[in-house]
């Protein structure tokens, strides 16, 4: 399978016109159609790209080992 990547834009009346593919006249070929998402400005940082942003309230101790030094088997 020849898989070929092209981005395009739809006319105001819905067609879609696709120039400069690199198939041959009879080939047969599957077509499948992704909406892409609205460009942001460069910016400005979705949500999306920081999932956690302002849900931690606060750190105790951010420097705390998170298993007590005696644990460690490297150690003994």
């Amino acid at each position: 399978m020849n898989a070929h990547k092209l981005a395009a834009t739809l006319m105001e009346d819905g067609t879609l016109v696709l120039q400069g593919l690199p198939f041959h006249a009879g080939d047969t070929v599957e077509i499948i159609i992704l909406e892409q998402p609205k460009a942001e400005l460069p910016n400005q940082a979705s949500q999306a790209d920081y999932p956690l942003q302002g849900t931690v309230l606060r750190y105790d101790d951010p420097f705390e080992p998170a298993v007590p030094a005696e644990d460690w088997e490297v150690l003994k």
